[in-house]
């Protein structure tokens, strides 16, 4: 007897057998049991509800406990690495699942108080078990080391469950037990050893699927209930969502509540999106999982919706994410946005996608440009620049969009244009006041033409007078302007009421007069002349489209995603700059190829109806809402 007891102790000094862990009762000096109870059971000292051991740092070792579950709807199990309530590990039985489905063995990481566990379903986080018996004690041991950890379930000698991937990394923390404060699940004969010894194979890797999407933006945390899903959203609504670049984990997953606050009612739903590359228009499959309501919408138009939630297709389903669902997307030459809804009730945040098909990440070239000067914040909502080579001035457009949309008189009309020296310098603020919400502008001789809510609007240049306004008959919204060599001016109507009613406008001959009217004309908004064509910002499907002055055959250059496709203009050596008012900026060329130059929507600055100065390189950017102009030089 003493040779055996010396051999153990020798074992124990050399650290190869593990100190003996010992039962830890369930006392107020040990656990704060405040949201359970302590009572007799089955001939035991037992524990039901939530307790949490009390001055303990755990990251590697063994917990054990036995657990007395009858097969009722209970989760009982053991919360481990404890950072904060609201991020841990969890494991936990379904009893009621035992002996019936591969899922009775749960672990789940907790995010942000989610527990995620129809994100992480199958090998690595579920197991199935026999049908565990009644009216007994079921003896769990929870091994835990590193990023690893293994359950064992009675007296198995091999795991029942592996989990190969603990999500939190290698953390540590508290431990608690989990369970409802009622005699339906009891605990017994809790122990915890603290181990770094323990050994484990060498885990399989995380693996994405082939062609999944691993970058996205994500936005704030809205009230689903305040959120309209039918449609896209508004462009105010795209440019304050506060987007954040999120990286999906190693299976393609995005858990949203690793980085979002998930609540019931404020905060259960987020928009996710992806801009892609496609170098010719293409049909593409795109396969998707998410939990647990989506609404997916391509270049702005809604192509499906659905709810995935737990029982809600049947009282079995649990809504498990997966690439489970399918839509084929018709990408256009250029970028594309995929653009999501995801809402969350229960069990889990999250999504993740896949293309099959040849699509690229959009080219970024933000060094290309260099801030020059900018003003300050002085103008009211400044919405278009326009360069006077003759005078060396630049006019700025005061949109105010405080603007009554019913005024009628002009001491109610709120809009000016300012003067700007070409090295920022604000010559004249208010040069031309009286002004209702003025937009785009063109300039011919010694006339400035605006377009307010209802004229066409010539001023005097030499006396800043307003000269004359032409009516613009049943127009909702115009916006831009550009003239032609013989004088003819071409306006934009960006109508949202009646999108299949835009049109646009031409000056001729001192009246403005309906020019075309089509149904792939949809909330035109940027427009510049060149030679025989117009091109024009088709805000409506996002695309940057060109229209015959003669034949009248509208031909797409490329498209820019969904967003407004604000300013545009050539930039002297055959192709074009092209803004959304969002915030980007894009080089496109006449091929329709497309390079990002700028974009500075996390910034909260617009990138309105711009102007280029081929001989200077010089852009200069009206801000919109941050009530600045900008001015960036062209490198190279």
């Amino acid at each position: 007897m003493m040779r055996g007891l010396t051999t153990c102790a020798l074992l124990l000094a050399a650290g190869i057998l593990a100190p003996q862990a010992e039962m830890i009762p369930f006392d107020e000096a040990h656990w704060d049991l405040s949201r359970g109870r302590v009572f007799e059971h089955m001939g035991r000292q037992a524990f039901a509800g939530i307790a949490t051991l009390k001055d303990v740092d755990f990251q590697n070792g063994v917990i054990e406990v036995d657990i007395a579950s009858p097969h009722v709807k209970t989760y009982p199990g053991i919360l481990f690495r404890v950072q904060s309530r609201d991020d841990y590990e969890r494991f936990y039985i379904r009893p009621h699942r035992s002996g019936h489905y591969p899922d009775a063995l749960q672990y789940v990481p907790v995010f942000n108080r989610v527990a995620g566990w129809q994100l992480y379903h199958g090998e690595g986080c579920t197991a199935g078990i026999d049908r565990l018996p009644e009216d007994a004690w079921i003896h769990v041991r929870l091994e835990v080391s590193g990023s690893q950890a293994r359950i064992f379930i009675g007296e198995s000698e091999s795991a029942n469950l592996e989990v190969h991937h603990l999500r939190h990394g290698v953390s540590r923390g508290g431990v608690a037990l989990f369970g409802p404060n009622d005699p339906s699940i009891c605990y017994s004969n809790f122990s915890l050893r603290h181990d770094d010894t323990l050994v484990f194979d060498e885990p399989p890797p995380l693996v994405a699927p082939e062609g999944a999407i691993m970058e996205w933006e994500l936005s704030r945390a809205y009230p689903s209930t305040r959120v309209n899903r039918s449609r896209y959203p508004r462009f105010y609504s795209i440019f304050y969502a506060d987007w954040e670049n999120v990286v999906a984990d190693s299976t393609g997953l995005v858990d949203i509540a690793r980085h979002r606050a998930w609540n019931r009612s404020g905060a259960d739903l987020v928009l996710a999106r992806k801009i892609i590359r496609s170098d010719e228009a293409q049909r593409v499959k795109f396969s998707f999982g998410y939990s647990d309501q989506i609404d997916l919408f391509l270049n702005g138009r809604k192509l499906f919706a659905a709810s995935s939630a737990y029982q809600y297709r049947d009282p079995s389903f649990v809504g498990a994410v997966d690439l489970y669902d399918h839509a084929y997307l018709e990408l256009e030459k250029g970028l594309n946005e995929i653009f999501m809804m995801v809402s969350e009730a229960f069990g889990g945040w999250g999504f993740m996608g896949t293309i099959e098909g040849q699509v690229t990440e959009p080219i970024r070239q933000h060094d290309r440009l260099e801030k020059a000067w900018e003003t300050e914040a002085e103008f009211l909502t400044p919405e278009s620049v326009l360069y006077d080579p003759k005078r060396e001035v630049l006019y700025v457009s005061n949109f105010d969009n405080r603007f009554k949309q019913d005024a009628t008189e002009e001491s109610e009309f709120t809009g000016y244009i300012s003067r700007l020296s070409l090295d920022g310098e604000i010559t004249d603020l208010r040069w031309v006041s009286s002004l209702h919400a003025p937009c785009g502008l063109a300039l011919r001789g010694d006339r400035l033409y605006t377009v307010e809510r209802r004229n066409l609007t010539e001023i005097d240049i030499k006396s800043g007078d307003i000269r004359k306004r032409y009516p613009i008959p049943g127009a909702d919204f115009p916006n831009d302007i550009d003239v032609t060599e013989s004088g003819d001016i071409y306006i934009t109507d960006t109508s949202s009421s009646a999108p299949l009613d835009s049109r646009i406008y031409r000056f001729h001959r001192g009246e403005v007069v309906p020019w075309e009217r089509r149904r792939d004309i949809v909330r035109a908004n940027g427009i510049l002349v060149d030679g025989g064509e117009i091109l024009f910002g088709n805000t409506g499907d996002g695309c940057l489209k060109s229209i015959n002055l003669e034949t009248r055959c509208v031909r797409t250059v490329t498209s820019l995603g969904a967003g407004v496709v604000d300013g545009i203009r050539k930039d002297g050596e055959g192709s074009y700059f092209v803004s959304h008012w969002e915030g980007q900026l894009y080089h496109v060329t006449s091929q329709g190829d497309v390079v990002e130059i700028l974009d500075t929507m996390r910034e909260k600055q617009n990138s309105a109806d711009f102007e280029y100065i081929p001989e200077q390189r010089l852009l200069v950017i009206p801000t919109f809402v941050d009530n600045r102009v900008v001015a960036y030089r062209l490198r190279g």
